[in-house]
């Protein structure tokens, strides 16, 4: 019996099984047995359709490569796009492999002229592999043309920060020459309806202005972000506003404003100061054309109530003149830059006398501008150096000659030269005028 098994797993192992046929009669023809009462029947249920060849070959990819709505809710789409996705099957051709073998109805004709190609074993081509690695590694490379650094936006590639051109001229002969939008924000919103449901579109702010105090703000939204920015840069250029400019530097005075939440204090300052403040601000500062500037923001940092609040603040100052003009007094301005030297900016046409100025009155003209308020500032901490006792002593030496360059410029502003108080007493009590003499080489040549 044992033989007889032996013999049979020997003949099955040469043989290939057929589901549609019966192998009965074949066995018994090999091993001259009769199995005429009993045929054995081998049937292997098979399916021909299964995961792999049910679907197309875009579909499995996609099934790889893609990432559900709920994936994308939670921000797993960020890396995956159509540049990172590779076609394993660029550059390969049916019929064409490594061993290089010439495939007559595959790779080649059958028939080429009145001669019949048979199959044939070509030279195997030694830089075919090298040409597959080379055009995988060129896919799913891109660069982002490179952009100046003027140019980018607060962070990274994002909107933010960039320009994107001035508004689209509303005939031929009116255009907006010199003008430049950047965009403020750019975000993506919701808005359920109810036939669609929930539906997607992007809400861009921007800012136009032609660097000479005419600006403008508006808020544009589409299905795409091109669509936005178009919008919202031509609803700003339709919503100037002429800004006031103290020579064509900085604000006029200081002043508070607040939108919603949000809080804003700006001061002026000299030229060459620069623009210290939010980056909003200082977005919206290159647009209008302010150049120096402080501005402080509390509370709460929305894009869209920091612009209108910085907007509201910028429409409601008053120039020096009409400060003047309300007060009835001389606007007198004294900087460090010019030695404190009293500066007139602007007079009243009927100026008030001392005695019809009240007690009370508020004569400061940041007070004033400030509507009586003043800003709480951080106390600035002093350096460690002052618990020295080094610095005492130094402070003792530099007591005989501080504010000595000071009294010299006064003394030279009230007497038109440096004396001392015995001057008048001793005429000699004067510094020696040194004059520097003239080469006489240099005159004659």
């Amino acid at each position: 019996m044992s033989t007889y098994l032996l013999n049979v797993t020997k003949s099955l192992q040469n043989l290939t099984i057929n589901t549609h046929r019966k192998l009965g009669p074949l066995l018994n023809k090999k091993l001259d047995i009769d199995y005429s009462r009993k045929n054995v029947i081998f049937s292997n249920p098979t399916r021909n359709t299964n995961f792999f060849n049910k679907l197309p070959a875009e579909s499995l990819w996609k099934g790889n490569t893609s990432v559900s709505n709920a994936g994308r809710k939670r921000g797993r789409a960020k890396t995956v796009n159509k540049r990172n996705i590779k076609d394993l099957n660029r550059g390969q051709v049916i019929g064409v492999g490594k061993a290089n073998i010439m495939w007559p109805g595959l790779s080649t004709p059958i028939i080429r002229g009145k001669e019949i190609i048979e199959q044939q074993q070509l030279p195997e081509d030694p830089e075919r592999e090298q040409k597959l690695i080379k055009m995988r590694d060129q896919m799913g490379k891109f660069r982002f043309p490179k952009i100046s650094p003027i140019d980018r936006g607060w962070s990274g590639a994002k909107m933010p920060g960039r320009s994107i051109g001035p508004p689209d001229a509303v005939t031929d002969d009116e255009t907006f020459e010199g003008f430049d939008t950047r965009v403020l924000e750019l975000k993506t919103v919701f808005n359920m309806k109810g036939n669609y449901g929930r539906k997607r579109r992007v809400s861009v702010l921007s800012v136009t202005g032609n660097k000479n105090g005419l600006a403008g703000f508006a808020n544009g939204k589409g299905l795409e972000p091109r669509t936005a920015m178009r919008k919202s840069k031509n609803r700003a250029g339709q919503k100037l506003i002429h800004i006031k400019l103290f020579n064509n530097h900085t604000v006029y005075h200081d002043f508070f404003t607040q939108f919603g939440a949000t809080k804003i204090t700006v001061s002026p300052k000299p030229e060459g100061y620069g623009l210290r403040c939010h980056r909003a601000i200082k977005t919206m500062c290159e647009v209008i054309g302010i150049k120096d500037l402080f501005a402080k923001v509390e509370g709460s940092t929305n894009i869209n109530h920091i612009t209108k609040a910085f907007f509201l603040g910028l429409v409601n100052q008053k120039t020096h003149a009409e400060i003047a003009q309300e007060k009835g007094l001389h606007l007198v301005q004294y900087s460090e830059a010019t030695g404190f030297f009293p500066t007139v900016l602007a007079s009243p046409t009927k100026c008030r006398t001392e005695e019809e100025i009240d007690k009370k009155e508020i004569l400061d003209f940041k007070l004033y501008c400030m509507d009586g308020k003043v800003t709480l500032r951080k106390k600035k901490i002093p350096p460690f150096y002052t618990n020295h006792k080094s610095w005492q002593l130094y402070l003792r030496k530099q007591e005989k000659i501080r504010n000595q360059d000071q009294v010299r410029i006064n003394l030279k502003v009230e007497y038109g030269e440096v004396r001392s108080f015995l001057t008048d007493k001793y005429p000699e009590c004067k510094p020696a005028k040194w004059v520097k003499q003239k080469d006489p080489e240099a005159e004659e040549n």
